[in-house]
């Protein structure tokens, strides 16, 4: 395949991969989602991933229709990506995209529930041992030995049940047996050496390659130092060179003598000659020794090659798996339903960014749109259009129904007590935009409608489409966007405070509210998050007016609010009061 038929890799990037990697290694690290080759050959990162993600999930990316919901799936991945267990991990949970069938989501959601019951099923002691052995893992700079390792330090532990079962059935003798290989070995350099302390006869040899390669150097020196013995005979300076040799390095007299050449036309020949004689053997004999030892480790690394592939691909999978598993452990995520009738249902759903900074303050929420069975309180209408109170939760519920249905269509758990969801070909999320110009107007129409009519599953969570349009058109563009949804057969749920312009609403679809309780002591309203279904919600003025009626202290300011309490209505707010007891 040719790199440039990759999404994404154009022809400088393609030249820089080859120059780099080569055609055949840079394509394997595509189809291996290795971000981790591909950002060392020079690629950044965000566009290594952006590669990764389209060669691998294109399709599925399709469903994120607009910005927002990019935003979303970004946000999603970024938050798994932090309990990823290893650096491998964390790449693959950054590429993966939404999938296309229902028997991928499945098969996916099959794997992640087992990992989060077998993670769920160990203490707190075990967990944060497997973390260590996968922090070890990426210690080791991860490769063949460190899979093997990491293989057997999670046996040791005991953890070969459930996600883990691919590491507990690997054989733990051909791993030991491959750890000791793997570990004699030096594969930094390229070509494998043998460590030290592996084999004596090769670390002896070593030191007599070292210590003549010394001496060699300082050829002149050796001269000198013979002939300053003053020996006449060409034997007897012989055994001086022989003698000299064995007493300054650790080669042994006959080990020397065997490599010492019988004639030469003088003394420094005869030196010079001996030494590089000498060096050359001891070379040749630390070559031939390292040869013998790399190929008998070579050959225990071939018999036990196939527990190391299966050590290797155990330890990925199980470190992908358990990252996820922490993900789903973390939020407390469900196995969501999925449906065949367009629907999206939850029960006790919450947003994960409320998670993250409020933990168990925040107030769970249950709601659906479309033919469900998760939540049956709730209508089956397949529109709703919700109101209520500013900052009372109608843009976070958006993004909540959002983050379930991507997360359901990743094939991962969702942060709800139930939920059932339909396969969708579009979610079209969209926030409330404070801009105010035909050019926005348009380029929001442009990306809202197209799904509606081109693809045949969408879901809209479109957020106060009232504020990029003048008011009186707001409601009638609404209008349509809720009956082009209707008759498109979409579900969705739009915001809006001009609900009672939208009346009568088109068949299967709905108003729903948002309430404020009333007024905390900070001014903030006390909000119920729970929508209340065909129910218009109100922004309830009336809670602020009255407050300020209570807490004016000048007789002229205290009229002032008193005519926007008679223009709010003031019995609303006498009543408020009196609830409140504020006037006491």
């Amino acid at each position: 395949m040719r790199l440039q038929d990759y999404w994404g890799i154009g022809p400088k990037t393609a030249t820089r991969l080859t120059d780099q990697l080569g055609v055949e290694r840079a394509v394997r690290a595509i189809e291996s989602v290795d971000i981790a080759t591909l950002t060392d050959a020079g690629l950044p990162r965000g566009r290594a991933t952006r590669i990764l993600r389209h060669a691998h999930g294109e399709q599925g990316m399709a469903i994120l229709a607009t910005s927002d919901t990019r935003t979303v799936y970004k946000d999603l991945l970024e938050r798994a990506e932090a309990y990823a267990v290893t650096a491998a991990a964390s790449d693959r949970i950054r590429v993966l995209t939404p999938l296309t069938s229902r028997e991928a989501m499945t098969e996916r959601l099959d794997d992640v529930t087992l990992a989060a019951e077998t993670w769920r099923e160990h203490d707190e002691p075990t967990r944060e041992a497997i973390l260590d052995v996968f922090e070890r893992f990426d210690g080791m700079g991860g490769g063949d030995r460190a899979a093997v390792e990491t293989v057997l330090d999670l046996q040791e532990l005991g953890v070969d049940d459930g996600t883990f079962a691919s590491v507990g059935s690997i054989d733990a003798e051909a791993l030991d047996d491959a750890r000791e290989a793997l570990g004699a070995l030096d594969t930094t350099g390229g070509d494998p050496t043998v460590r030290e302390g592996v084999d004596d006869d090769l670390d002896t040899s070593r030191r007599h390659l070292e210590a003549a390669e010394g001496l060699e150097s300082r050829g002149i020196d050796v001269v000198e130092a013979i002939q300053s013995e003053g020996v006449r005979s060409s034997e007897a300076f012989r055994e001086a060179f022989v003698s000299y040799v064995a007493d300054e390095t650790p080669i042994p007299a006959t080990r020397v003598r065997e490599a010492t050449p019988t004639e030469a036309a003088d003394a420094t020949d005869f030196i010079t000659q001996g030494l590089r004689d000498l060096l050359a053997s001891v070379r040749t004999e630390v070559e031939t020794r390292e040869q013998e030892v790399r190929s008998e480790l070579e050959g225990r690394l071939e018999r036990s090659r196939s527990a190391i592939e299966a050590a290797a691909t155990a330890v990925n999978e199980t470190a992908f798996r358990v990252s996820l598993a922490r993900f789903v452990h973390a939020y407390d995520l469900t196995r969501p339903t999925f449906v065949e009738s367009g629907c999206v249902a939850v029960e006790d759903a919450r947003n994960l960014s409320l998670v993250a900074s409020m933990g168990d303050a925040v107030q769970p929420v249950t709601y659906a749109v479309g033919d469900h069975g998760c939540a049956p309180e709730v209508p089956d209408e397949d529109v709703a259009v919700l109101t209520g109170a500013n900052s009372g939760g109608k843009t976070t519920l958006l993004e909540t129904l959002c983050q379930v249905v991507v997360l359901a269509h990743m094939g991962l758990p969702v942060p709800a007590a139930a939920a059932e969801v339909s396969h969708v070909d579009a979610v079209v999320f969209h926030r409330r935009h404070a801009s105010f110009n035909a050019g926005v107007l348009e380029s929001t129409l442009k990306t809202v409608v197209p799904p509606l009519t081109e693809r045949t599953r969408t879901l809209m969570l479109v957020d106060e489409f009232e504020a990029i349009t003048e008011p009186g058109s707001a409601a009638d563009l609404l209008y349509g966007l809720v009956r082009l949804a209707v008759d498109a057969g979409a579900v969705g749920v739009y915001v809006t405070h001009l609900a009672d312009d939208l009346e009568p609403l088109p068949d299967r679809a709905r108003i729903d509210g948002i309430s404020a309780r009333g007024l905390r002591d900070d001014l903030t309203l006390d909000v119920d998050y729970q929508p209340q279904f065909g129910t218009v919600g109100r922004s309830t003025p009336e809670f602020i007016v009255s407050r300020l009626v209570a807490n004016a202290t000048d007789r002229s300011e205290r009229a002032g609010f008193e005519a926007l309490a008679a223009a709010v209505g003031e019995e609303a707010v006498q009543r408020t009061l009196l609830d409140a007891d504020w006037s006491s």
